[in-house]
């Protein structure tokens, strides 16, 4: 039985998509504590969106699960708000109805006026309350996205997750957006689970980033703490001392030491010593810069 109080707890996950063939990935392990943004990067095809789906309860996992609040996550929930890569909206509805027939379906006794004073509030706060009585075709590419936000947050999800949701937007407007998700975050405490390939992104938005190593056979290989400030700002945090070391780490594992955690992987999935196998199911915890720093006043003192 479940006794665990993580907020959100992955134990052992895995997925093939064809018999006799090698998983995507397996022995995914990983939690998540409540009010945590936490971004996991790899290269294409190691599982992210796969993992994501699982946690919605889009798509079944083929041995492991995923607990949300000690229940375990066996189909779709309105406790978790997806947004996609593309927006998803209804063509024929404008923004507000958008997030109106959302908000219906979470609280469905609630009365009109205020369903729609509901959706209004977070309209207004991703900055489209001009932009209300319009329909998607009359929308930008970041408006749509946004209006995606909105309707996530809308519902009042335990837990969102975010698949790539900036991937196709130009750099200005994906800055503009990512501001707006750091203030909804901050005010509203969501606990968040987001797909990216940006390096950058990642630093700027999460507290933790999980690392994943390529497929298949992919699993999360190290878990790194973002050591910057809560409250860092995109225009600044490259002055902190932490920044660059960070950013290096996040770089040269997409870069090299991915490829050799999947040859790690392959050279050890053969074989039965339980030391290895345990330490594969464990990601690793760093801290870059930090670990350095505590290293060279270490080094001082002696």
């Amino acid at each position: 039985m479940q006794t665990n109080i993580d907020f959100l707890k992955v134990e052992n996950l895995s997925k093939t998509y064809v018999a006799g063939s090698p998983p995507v990935f397996e022995n995914v392990n990983f939690d998540i504590q409540q009010g945590e943004f936490v971004c996991i990067i790899g290269h294409s095809g190691c599982g992210k969106t796969t993992i994501l789906n699982v946690l919605a309860g889009l798509e079944e996992a083929s041995s492991g699960y995923a607990y949300m609040l000690g229940r375990e996550i066996k189909g779709p929930s309105l406790e978790r708000g997806v947004v996609f890569q593309g927006h998803a909206l209804m063509p024929w509805m404008t923004v507000l109805q958008n997030i109106n027939f959302a908000v219906k379906s979470k609280y469905p006794d609630w009365p009109k006026a205020k369903i729609t004073a509901h959706s209004e509030k977070y309209i207004e706060l991703v900055g489209l309350g001009a932009a209300k009585q319009k329909r998607p075709s009359e929308l930008s590419g970041g408006m749509k996205q946004r209006v995606g936000i909105a309707r996530a947050f809308a519902i009042e999800p335990k837990m969102l997750l975010l698949d790539e949701p900036f991937g196709a937007l130009d750099a200005l407007t994906r800055g503009v957006i990512q501001d707006e998700l750091l203030k909804i975050c901050a005010s509203t405490k969501q606990t968040v689970f987001m797909i990216t390939h940006d390096v950058d992104e990642a630093i700027l938005l999460s507290d933790k980033i999980m690392l994943m190593s390529n497929g298949p056979n992919a699993r999360i290989a190290e878990i790194v703490e973002n050591t910057l400030p809560k409250n860092r700002e995109r225009a600044t945090m490259h002055h902190d001392p932490m920044y660059y070391p960070m950013r290096n780490h996040l770089v040269d594992f997409l870069v090299h030491r991915s490829k050799l955690v999947q040859q790690s992987s392959h050279a050890t999935q053969n074989q039965n010593n339980v030391r290895d196998i345990t330490q594969r199911l464990k990601p690793r915890l760093v801290r870059p810069g930090k670990e350095q720093m505590v290293s060279n006043q270490s080094t001082q003192m002696n």
